[in-house]
């Protein structure tokens, strides 16, 4: 069952706001900058031993796996990030990887919807660090004006710094 916060939070309480969808041998925990991968039953702990709740930041992941279910195979969400090391052999290999929650095809709705979450907050990150990057080559950019201004740079020297700054974007 996925369960999520009211959508009218005030800023404090978007920060605190999680997505969870409940699987078959733990749970995914998404809040506003990690996930959490919960452990608990008899399923995980046939699967997982006695591991611990694993929280990873979202800046940290670089791939998220999902395989959806079947008539004849539980699906699974396996996330990879910085650091980790994944299993690659499929389904199999995915029942006892730590980084991988196994679901059913009632629960997979749940599923997608916090890999969709994941993957917008993942974007979201990426355009704002681009955003910081353009600012930054302004200010850059804004510097050497103030250098070129003052005289101790000359104009090509300024238009050649500035034309390497631009291409950068």
């Amino acid at each position: 069952m996925l369960k999520c916060s009211p959508p009218n939070l005030s800023t404090t309480e978007k920060s605190m706001r999680k997505m969870i969808a409940e699987g078959v041998n733990g749970a995914l925990e998404l809040s506003e900058d990690t996930l959490t991968i919960r452990r608990k039953g008899l399923t995980s702990f046939l699967t997982q031993g006695s591991k611990g709740n694993k929280e990873i930041a979202l800046s940290a992941i670089t791939s998220i796996q999902f395989k959806p279910a079947n008539l004849l195979t539980n699906g699974y969400m396996q996330v990879g990030f910085s650091g980790g090391r994944e299993s690659k052999g499929g389904l199999f290999d995915a029942v006892n990887d730590e980084n991988t929650v196994m679901f059913k095809r009632r629960q997979q709705e749940d599923f997608e919807r916090v890999r969709d979450r994941l993957n917008a907050l993942r974007a979201e990150r990426r355009t704002g660090a681009e955003r910081a990057d353009s600012g930054d080559i302004a200010g850059q950019i804004k510097q050497l004006a103030d250098l070129r201004d003052a005289g101790a740079l000359s104009e090509e020297e300024f238009a050649a710094k500035k034309a390497e700054l631009l291409a950068r974007l």
